[in-house]
């Protein structure tokens, strides 16, 4: 039997609420290589992993499964941490792989890309402009490592992150963000919740989906100016129906959908 190449160890894996996780992973007898923020890894892990406690049980007929199950995840930590790679995730009840990654624990072992690809990166963002990152769920990652790494380096430039979620509990990272924003005056964070009937305390915040929180025009007051293209870039990253959306709305308002061949202001990650 071929062994399994395990290269990566387990640092930590919490579960920030049910089903969704914050994993940390670090490398076992390498070095990570450097990355851009808002890019991605590979994680594996072989079909006899133990599963999640929540996710369906795995009935898959096919005798022949066998090898790695592979998927690529957003890094969420800083390009400069370089002992470990995070991520943030959420158990997919019928997944294939989502499901053994909630079930690892500090001390296990898995499969870690040696390399990190992806081209969702602030690269083609002018250094003037200012960056709203919209996301739903688990879509926040790649924001997360780039606020980690530019919110310090980058005081003049605004960033708005407008994240939206069904539970307050369900917005990982609320915690830090809140911190990072009471830090970082260029920095504002918009926690959205879609069902508030639910929260136990009441819920004070904002309650629908990004999308109306972003028709709100949030952002207008605070930063004294209206969100448009010709100083603000738009990224979306999440729900495939919330994308889609937005970027309607956007182009309403007369912002473009970035691509290699057609410079715009909105860049999606379309990683469902």
């Amino acid at each position: 039997m071929q062994q399994t190449p395990f290269n990566a160890i387990v640092v930590s894996n919490q579960e920030v609420a049910p089903g969704v996780f914050i994993l940390r992973v670090a490398p076992e007898g390498w070095t990570l290589p450097p990355f851009k923020p808002g890019q991605f890894a590979v994680l594996g892990l072989p079909v006899e992993a133990p599963r999640h406690p929540l996710a369906d049980p795995d009935d898959d007929p096919r005798p022949d499964r066998s090898g790695l199950l592979r998927r690529s995840y957003s890094i969420a930590s800083s390009s400069r941490q370089k002992r470990y790679v995070e991520f943030f995730f959420s158990v997919v009840r019928s997944g294939d792989l989502s499901p053994r990654l909630g079930a690892l624990r500090p001390g296990d072992r898995l499969w870690l890309s040696p390399k990190f690809s992806g081209f969702f990166t602030l690269d083609q963002v002018p250094a003037e402009a200012n960056v709203i990152m919209v996301a739903t769920g688990t879509g926040l990652a790649p924001y997360m490592s780039m606020l980690r790494s530019f919110l310090p380096e980058q005081p003049g430039r605004r960033f708005g992150v407008i994240h939206g979620a069904r539970h307050s509990w369900d917005l990982g990272y609320r915690g830090e963000l809140e911190a990072l924003q009471r830090r970082h005056a260029n920095l504002l964070y918009l926690p959205v919740i879609s069902a508030p009937t639910e929260e136990v305390p009441p819920w004070g915040g904002l309650v629908g989906r990004v999308q109306d929180v972003w028709r709100q025009r949030p952002f207008d007051a605070p930063w004294g100016v209206c969100p448009a293209p010709p100083h603000t870039h738009v990224l979306l990253c999440g729900n495939p129906a919330m994308v889609e959306s937005m970027s309607a709305l956007l182009q309403e308002e007369g912002f473009r959908e970035h691509s290699r061949l057609a410079p715009g202001e909105i860049h999606v990650e379309r990683y469902w």
